[in-house]
């Protein structure tokens, strides 16, 4: 499921799938994603690149159209491989610099950027 919030340039992205299990927050404001893999009880950051990630509105209209069409054609889509490195746990800094709504995703794990 998707929720995109407007107001809070921010969207969140829950995929209930197993042992595939994720969230997901696209946080504009700040300028990070966040995804916490349940299966490895990680939580892995990067910084949102505007020639690979779409803008807070394009994504709802890809959303609305994948729904609607299931197979979407666009060079929009994003697909992410992470290469674990070295882990830390978040301090009081890094949630100045990813948010509050990431924070509260990844609080306690490790972290990977």
């Amino acid at each position: 499921t998707m929720t995109i919030h407007s107001e809070e340039h921010t969207v969140d992205v829950h995929v209930r799938s197993g042992v595939y299990s994720s969230d997901t927050i696209f946080d504009y404001s700040h300028g990070y994603i966040a995804t916490r893999l349940f299966s490895r009880n990680a939580c892995f950051i990067m910084k949102i690149k505007k020639e690979y990630i779409p803008e807070l509105r394009e994504i709802g209209r890809l959303a609305f159209e994948r729904q609607t069409m299931k197979n979407v054609y666009s060079p929009n889509n994003v697909w992410v491989q992470f290469q674990e490195g070295h882990s830390r746990l978040g301090h009081l800094k890094d949630w100045i610099l990813y948010g509050k709504h990431i924070e509260n995703l990844c609080t306690g794990l490790p972290l990977y950027e």
